[in-house]
């Protein structure tokens, strides 16, 4: 039986259409999905002869909270659950400016980079767009507040589920539904060159940032495997090309590994490689993860290193940590159980 939720608003209409259900049905469907209902019983302006037909059709699956982490900085983890039993983690942390939620697009990732947790052991499978918003739904029902950003820079790689990663944009956006600006949205990937070309066209208000974490071809290839497929000069020219077309400013993740690229002359080559470019620099240090065996570089050779970007043009500041107690920070999310 197919999840209702498992359509696109006009795939949904033809499916409804199908049962002799009138296409205004589908609206309140899509309202009652946003608004985190969590069976057919709760729809309760569709009438009980029609939630009978309905349920006799389509299932309605959620994603649901298996557990909770909070952090002493107020970050909570939240371990969900997908009908097939995956589990992924979704990440709620509190600015100033807001509440931003970390999803995950993929359970596990296939890309490898060396320094993250989330690839180890690979990629199980694509999330679907649905199963992105039921993320959403879930920790901000569980938040009980509103989360006005959202960052897909949890487990995956989006572009790795480009056309699913697309199809939950268009879903968390659309304004019979929660209406979430495609600005308060922002979208990390790896450097897939040929994606963050068509994502430039398709959706260009979307927030672009690469995760770089190295100032040379060389460095890059020993950390991340996909620097063999699309090389630094190819990702920068489409980066530039991006920010050229968007008028958007690209951030660039740096995460500094101790005695590895948090050097001045890691520094000075960065600003080289941007100059000139709309850009940001978000600089981590790395966070713990046992099984890389590398170690994060101090707070002041982060800001050392920031201080070198910035006295060559290049903006940057160093992102500050949260939820690492609870190994919720950048870096950290993995398939497991907490």
């Amino acid at each position: 039986m197919e999840n209702i939720k498992n359509f696109t608003r006009e795939e949904r209409k033809e499916a409804l259409k199908a049962l002799g259900v009138p296409a205004f049905r589908e609206k309140q469907i899509f309202g009652w999905i946003s608004k985190g209902a969590k069976s057919w019983l709760d729809c309760k302006n569709l009438g009980a002869g029609l939630i009978q037909k309905l349920s006799e059709s389509f299932s309605w699956e959620n994603v649901d909270v298996d557990l909770v982490q909070e952090s002493t900085d107020g970050t909570k983890k939240f371990l969900l659950s997908m009908p097939d039993g995956n589990k992924v983690e979704a990440v709620f942390m509190k600015y100033s400016y807001g509440n931003s939620l970390c999803i995950s697009t993929q359970v596990g990732c296939a890309m490898g980079c060396r320094f993250c947790a989330s690839t180890i052991g690979g990629r199980i499978r694509n999330l679907k767009a649905w199963e992105m918003l039921g993320e959403y739904i879930a920790c901000r029902d569980y938040a009980g507040e509103p989360i006005n950003h959202i960052v897909l820079m949890g487990m995956g790689e989006p572009f790795d589920n480009y056309e699913e990663v697309c199809r939950f944009l268009d879903m968390i956006h659309d304004e019979e539904g929660i209406n979430l600006s495609l600005r308060n949205i922002t979208l990390s990937t790896c450097g897939l060159v040929p994606k963050i070309k068509q994502f430039g066209d398709e959706y260009p208000q979307v927030n672009l940032a690469i995760s770089l974490h190295a100032s040379s071809q060389e460095e890059r290839e020993k950390l991340m495997p996909v620097a063999n497929a699309y090389s630094m000069d190819e990702l920068m020219s489409a980066c530039r090309e991006h920010a050229k077309k968007t008028g958007r400013r690209v951030t660039f993740e740096f995460t500094l590994i101790e005695g590895r690229n948090d050097t001045e002359e890691t520094a000075i080559a960065l600003s080289k490689l941007l100059k000139g470019m709309l850009c940001h620099v978000n600089l981590i240090p790395l966070n713990p993860v046992t099984e890389t065996g590398m170690t994060g570089t101090s707070r002041k050779s982060a800001e050392n290193f920031r201080q070198i970007l910035e006295s060559k043009g290049i903006p940057a500041t160093v992102r500050r940590s949260m939820g690492r107690d609870i190994d919720a920070a950048c870096g950290q999310l993995r398939k497991k159980n907490m």
